[in-house]
């Protein structure tokens, strides 16, 4: 049977050709329940992109919630053995608030998971499928990454913890440099703290070019070796696509190593999220390693409006 994509929406063919790709490099499907016990996402609530939750109580007395996330169920199911990679992929819908609309929406979400025995050359593979999927959506996009480690390493040096770290990461996830640098006084930092701290905050550029800006920073050797190895990791084409954005933080209570986010012209957020997340694992007794991404794929209608527009 052959289908007319004349009939298809942009995002059911974006959908289909995101399935296809991460089926054709060996990703296996995944499909879950629209319920699960509400008590995975109350104890996960800041890992979601909306803490609201819709809940209902099940026929045996169970609270009970129309799922606002895929990652969560995954990382609880999974079960991969000893030395392995279990790889996902899926194409779901997600009850959550819309940023657009600030209410309830059923939306569209598709990405993948590696689970289990990651090591450095899943991640790249990752970042790589990451870009493709950019390019299903659209020529013209771009994938900030950030790598956590280096940003950990440098408010460690500080000395900086508790109340004034989590101001510092609150002003550098939103490259508010002016708050920054008072949250840093603040805190007691030198005038010369505080403004390598605003550089690594405005930080880009492609990794490997990055490297004499983070060393004049004061990086230390092993966070310019973790940038060079990401540099190196990432595949030709990715020339021009892939830059350096130190305020790609994410939740640091659930991720660890790297962090990205994608983003396409026409769309003013990103549409892509993903990262390493071992510390979620953990949070969850789960043993092993984790790192994938998603696409949200109900912020697309705005770019088949730019586009219908073009």
């Amino acid at each position: 049977m052959t289908i007319d994509d004349e009939v298809l929406s942009n995002e059911e063919k974006i959908s289909f050709a995101l399935r296809s790709l991460y089926h054709s490099r060996g990703y296996q499907p995944y499909r879950m329940s629209k319920f699960e016990e509400y008590e995975l996402y109350m104890k996960n609530k800041d890992f979601l992109l909306s803490p609201e939750v819709i809940t209902f109580t099940d026929t045996n007395g169970k609270l009970m919630a129309l799922k606002p996330d895929v990652t969560l169920s995954i990382v609880r199911s999974s079960r991969p053995q000893a030395g392995e990679v279990q790889k996902i992929y899926y194409d779901e819908n997600v009850y959550r608030v819309s940023e657009s609309s600030r209410r309830f929406r059923e939306i569209r979400q598709a990405g993948l998971e590696c689970l289990g025995a990651v090591d450095g050359r899943c991640i790249a593979e990752v970042l790589s499928l990451a870009l493709e999927s950019l390019r299903v959506i659209s020529e013209d996009a771009r994938l900030c990454v950030s790598l956590l480690g280096v940003v950990e390493e440098r408010l460690d040096a500080l000395a900086l913890s508790g109340d004034a770290r989590r101001e510092v990461l609150r002003c550098m996830g939103g490259k508010t440099v002016h708050e920054l640098r008072t949250v840093c006084e603040s805190a007691g930092l030198s005038p010369a703290d505080t403004e390598r701290l605003a550089r690594l905050t405005l930080c880009g550029g492609a990794p490997g070019d990055a490297l004499s800006e983070l060393r004049e920073i004061g990086c230390s050797e092993s966070a310019l070796s973790e940038v060079a190895r990401l540099a190196e990791s990432l595949p030709a084409e990715a020339s021009g696509r892939v830059c350096l954005d130190f305020s790609v933080l994410g939740d640091m209570r659930y991720y660890n190593g790297i962090a990205f986010q994608g983003y396409v012209r026409g769309v003013p957020s990103s549409v892509l999220s993903g990262g390493s997340y071992d510390r979620l694992l953990r949070r969850m007794g789960r043993p092993g390693s984790g790192v994938g991404f998603a696409c949200y794929l109900d912020k697309l209608e705005r770019l088949e409006e730019v586009q219908s527009h073009a």
